[in-house]
């Protein structure tokens, strides 16, 4: 049998929606399965950006065979405009085979995002990081209520999944609410698909 893991997937370009990332992992560890922390490279306007096989710094790249393989997805992104960013979309529309093969049908999934100011975006770039994935029929996990975070929160967090207020500069580091939900979906994540495989 292969290897049961949570893929956390995510762009993250000034570092936030990073460390977002690494709290959902640990929520994932803690609940008992392994996280898979996978990243995408940079898209260019310009043309094809040529990056690295391997990046300078932080998460591999992201394969289809992650996503494939995977037991369950969290799926991250700074908002740009109210929607994620363009190199993860890019990556998510060359799915196709998985959609037409059915191979991500039944898996649990949630999304995370990050943004410069409190209100920018970050229900409504939750909520579209979500077609593509009710589209691959993914099972969609939000944030309950019983997560106590989502009622004190001063800066991100919403039922549709953790959010995080990075600031103008990028550089508020994660709070405790923002931490706690983070992790709070990655150990949900890991629960719902140890459920589903039994």
């Amino acid at each position: 049998m292969s290897a049961r893991y949570i893929l956390v997937l995510y762009y993250s370009r000034h570092g936030a929606t990073a460390q977002m990332a690494r709290q959902i992992a640990r929520g994932v560890e803690m609940a008992g399965l392994e996280a898979r922390l996978r990243t995408v490279p940079a898209v260019s306007s310009e043309c094809e950006a040529v990056a690295p096989s391997v990046p300078e710094d932080g998460a591999m790249y992201a394969t289809l065979d992650d996503l494939k393989n995977c037991s369950g997805l969290a799926l991250g992104s700074p908002t740009r405009f109210g929607n994620m960013a363009a190199p993860l979309k890019y990556f998510i529309d060359g799915t196709s085979n998985l959609w037409l093969t059915g191979e991500l049908v039944g898996k649990p999934a949630g999304v995370f995002t990050s943004t410069a100011s409190l209100h920018g975006g970050q229900e409504t770039t939750l909520l579209s990081m979500m077609l593509p994935l009710l589209h691959h029929g993914m099972l969609v996990c939000g944030l309950p209520y019983s997560e106590s975070a989502l009622l004190e929160t001063r800066g991100g967090g919403t039922p549709y999944g953790p959010s995080h207020h990075a600031g103008g500069d990028g550089k508020r580091a994660l709070d405790e609410h923002e931490t706690a939900l983070c992790r709070a979906l990655g150990q949900r994540l890991a629960q719902t698909a140890s459920k589903l495989e039994r």
